[in-house]
């Protein structure tokens, strides 16, 4: 991804795993010996993947390799033949799916590890101490915390069996259902010939996880204590500063007593969305193909300026040095914008630019919001995966002014590289616009369980997988209300959404919360029946 955008050397639509390093292709077959030429060689055990060689043919076939034998190696090519069960012809692409000796080195690098590191569990070591007459002591420890237990009853002299290595694993191993595994045991101070009960053996074991189990609580609650003063040390900090810096939150202000905010990516919405009430509207210009012409966006931005609406250009979240040509001729407008981008929030505030952080930043908590105020940014847009009481903790120090939250849309669950419709139809990205312009411009995804979830071909030619269902919070705008918040933004990126009616209903709420009136709740949930999620407002990640 960082070299480039080569979706299709990784990605198969004929099987939904690994495709693998295509190698070379097949030379000849003779039974089941096939003989290939391949950069790099193949060894015993590789799996090996075989696709046909007609363009757009979805044949494709594997195995496990075995008997290999090199022919020779001529310029970097090695000719190989290998035994494999399968019938390929000459001609048919070499994929190696399975790399036998990466393998291998894999598993020599962690084959010395021991099972607690694998597991999880916490690494019990025991020495052993005792004598014929006294009792047997063990010194147990868990890497932080060393506890001495010592047997009710002394050590004997052994008539048959006498304590080993053996049996003392076996009897302080069995560690059950706790989070301690047995790891060294040594005997070196416990004399040959002694013998003692298991009963006994079983109790040494229990004391001695006892102890350590309270000695980790005690530890656990330490370490609690201290992460918990220095959360709120840091937190009160955020809320000093944000009191304490003039002009820290420059948009909070008594005179809007809220904002309705539209994202939407045609100018017919855009006009829709101002008719039936938003107070700003975000225009996301590039969520598909085509871009209006620049003249016509002008002339809407003056329309609603008329109007009192401010309208904002939202960017990309991903903007590589080759795609900011494009943008720049946006950016020109010297429109506010709201972006996922951390280094347009710092480059365009620096110029002056108001600027809104989107929910593309994942901003999280207080720490977070502080540092992209710091960058510059007006107003935050907060993360999707907050319930509403993260939310209110998030923006508690601001009192929730300078938040807006997404109470209405569907959100962007990813940006993929690799054009899925281009893929489709074997066509090369940016050469085929006519494919989401004209043909397909409405194209979904559906997993396994039957959910669709559609996908914007964008300006970029990078596809934004969208959520399968909208959210509507408006069950929430009252809690999100009583917590500061102001700003509440709608979200209308598919064709068909139901511009108008969700800006009326959702301006109906707020004015009432303006009014102090009881707000009626039930005309947004009403415009979306079933076809709807709460997201993540009432339950965590």
């Amino acid at each position: 991804m960082y070299g480039g955008r080569a979706g299709r050397d990784y990605i198969t639509r004929t099987q939904p795993d690994n495709r693998g390093v295509t190698l070379g292709v097949v030379i000849s077959r003779d039974g089941y010996d096939v003989t290939v030429d391949v950069r790099a060689p193949i060894a015993d055990g590789d799996g090996l993947g075989f696709e046909a060689p007609v363009d757009g043919s979805s044949a494709s076939i594997g195995c496990t390799v075995t008997d290999v034998r090199t022919l020779y190696v001529r310029q970097g090519m090695h000719r190989q033949t290998f035994t494999a069960r399968v019938r390929v012809d000459a001609g048919w692409r070499v994929v190696r799916t399975s790399d036998a000796t990466l393998l291998a080195d894999a598993r020599e690098s962690f084959a010395a590890v021991t099972v607690p590191d694998r597991t999880g569990l916490v690494r019990l070591d025991i020495r052993a101490f005792g004598q014929p007459g006294a009792p047997l002591k063990l010194v147990v420890t868990d890497g932080t915390n060393t506890v001495t237990v010592r047997s009710d009853i002394p050590l004997a002299l052994a008539s048959k069996r006498s304590l080993d290595t053996a049996q003392l694993r076996e009897q302080l191993g069995r560690l059950g259902e706790t989070p301690f595994v047995l790891g060294a045991l040594q005997t070196d101070g416990l004399q040959d010939g002694c013998f003692l009960p298991v009963s006994a053996l079983n109790h040494l074991r229990q004391d001695a996880v006892a102890q350590l189990m309270e000695a980790r609580t005690w530890d656990q609650s330490s370490t609690h204590a201290e992460r918990d003063a220095e959360l709120h040390t840091a937190i009160a900090k955020v809320q000093r500063e944000a009191l304490g810096a003039a002009g820290a939150v420059p948009h909070a202000t008594t005179a809007e007593p809220f904002r309705l905010i539209a994202s939407v990516f045609t100018l017919e919405q855009a006009r829709e969305a101002a008719e039936a009430g938003a107070t700003e509207i975000v225009l996301d210009l590039f969520l598909r193909h085509p871009t209006p012409p620049v003249t016509r966006v002008r002339a809407l931005q003056e329309e609603l300026s008329a109007r009192g609406i401010t309208m904002r250009l939202r960017t990309p979240t991903i903007v590589r040095p080759e795609d900011r040509k494009r943008l720049d001729k946006w950016l020109a407008l010297e429109l506010p914008v709201l972006t996922g981008h951390l280094g347009l929030i710092a480059e365009l505030s620096d110029r002056g630019v108001d600027v809104v952080g989107d929910y593309a930043l994942n901003v999280f908590n207080p720490h977070t919001a502080d540092i992209m105020f710091g960058l510059g940014a007006k107003r935050l847009t907060t993360s999707v995966e907050l319930t509403t009481d993260e939310i209110g903790a998030l923006t508690a120090p601001w009192s929730g002014a300078g938040f807006d939250v997404l109470v209405w849309g569907r959100p962007e669950g990813m940006t993929i590289e690799h054009c899925v419709l281009s893929a489709a139809f074997d066509r090369e990205p940016t050469t085929c616009r006519d494919l989401c312009v004209q043909k397909h411009t409405n194209v979904t995804l559906t997993d396994p369980t039957g959910y669709a979830f559609p996908v914007a071909t964008d300006s970029d030619c990078r596809n934004r997988l969208l959520h399968s269902r909208p959210i509507d919070a408006s069950e929430f705008v009252p809690t999100l209300w009583d917590q500061g918040v102001r700003g509440f933004q709608l979200v209308f990126n598919m064709a068909g959404d139901p511009v108008s009616e969700v800006t009326a209903a959702y301006r109906a709420v707020l004015d009432a919360h303006a009014l102090g009136a009881t707000p009626d709740l039930s005309l947004p949930r009403s415009l979306v029946r079933s076809a709807f999620t709460r997201g993540h407002f009432a339950r965590a990640v």
